[in-house]
């Protein structure tokens, strides 16, 4: 669902272009600040569209994946401004999300001086979402590994902060109907996160029972495209902070990372399969950092926060098979 290099199939994901080692300062690469607000403001409708679509779901007890009303996913929100309107809640929340992390690239990009575009939003034709994501691009060489660290690390980190709030706000405004979770064309997990969030909204409630409003949907996206991005391999952000840690030894890492997506396709989402043979063609190999220092202590324990992220964000079954 969200094909971060894998560019501009793995759009959470900063793509760093090396050649060979510098002897010169890269000269920045030119912004197209129109073509940024274009695709913002296309991917703002369609996230609408779907959001409208999840409302009206939410607000007459249906599945929120019903296969007979698929076709009506992005007709709902276009009968009328109220109900366009109506499908905001979705839309920006996730977006906020979205823009939260790849500023958090940006930004640190800036702090060292790394050239890299301003974030592309990528609007979605196909339901679901309303999105393929985003992602921001690298055009210039990361000087050492303490720098790649910060910038792998600020993204996740960042969308994490407004991504639990929301989760919480989302969850105050769901409701209790029974065995919903169970009902339509497909079922999503529960990851940690959501599982304690939902024990402290509706303490004695099974996840199955709890029917998420759109703006609680929009946080487990969010969760969902925080724990692929952190995932530990190749060029994901999870993939920089092995390298930032272990240095040449990440191939090792991502090696077996990708042979224990097999399994995990295979027995909880075939998802994972997808992202095993994406992972194997594109995002292997890293590029070279040229300063090898270590990153010191206090990014180990900033590290430590971002496994723990991920743990709060990952779960074997995004989607049941």
């Amino acid at each position: 669902m969200f094909p971060k290099e894998i560019e501009p199939a793995e759009p959470f994901h900063f793509e760093p272009a090396y050649e060979d080692e510098p002897d010169e300062p890269d000269a920045p690469g030119p912004q197209r600040p129109w073509l940024h607000v274009l695709l913002f403001f296309a991917t703002l409708f369609t996230t609408t569209l779907v959001g409208a679509h999840m409302m009206f779901n939410f607000r007459h007890d249906l599945p929120v994946f019903d296969v007979e009303r698929l076709t009506e996913v992005f007709s709902i929100g276009l009968r009328s401004p109220a109900a366009f309107a109506s499908g905001l809640p979705f839309s920006l929340t996730l977006l906020t999300i979205l823009m939260a992390h790849e500023m958090g690239h940006y930004i640190a990009c800036l702090w060292y001086g790394v050239d890299a575009t301003l974030p592309f939003f990528l609007p979605s034709p196909i339901p679901g979402t309303g999105t393929f994501g985003a992602f921001i691009r690298i055009r210039s060489h990361i000087p050492g590994k303490r720098a790649l660290f910060d910038i792998g690390v600020a993204g996740p980190l960042a969308g994490f902060v407004f991504l639990a709030p929301a989760l919480f706000i989302g969850l105050a405004y769901s409701r209790i109907l029974p065995g919903i979770g169970s009902q339509g064309a497909w079922q999503l997990g529960v990851p940690p996160l959501q599982w304690l969030a939902q024990k402290l909204v509706f303490p004695g409630v099974r996840s199955v029972d709890i029917y998420l409003h759109p703006m609680a949907r929009a946080a487990w996206v969010g969760m969902l495209a925080t724990a692929i991005n952190l995932l530990p391999a190749g060029q994901l952000d999870g993939g920089h902070l092995i390298y930032s840690l272990f240095g040449r030894a990440h191939k090792w890492v991502t090696w077996a990372f990708i042979a224990a997506l097999l399994p995990m396709g295979w027995f909880f989402w075939y998802g994972w399969l997808v992202w095993a043979v994406l992972l194997f063609f594109f995002a292997r190999r890293h590029p070279p950092v040229y300063d090898q220092s270590g990153i010191g202590g206090g990014r180990i324990r900033v590290g430590l926060v971002a496994l723990a992220v991920f743990l709060l964000c990952f779960t074997l079954a995004p989607v049941n098979n």
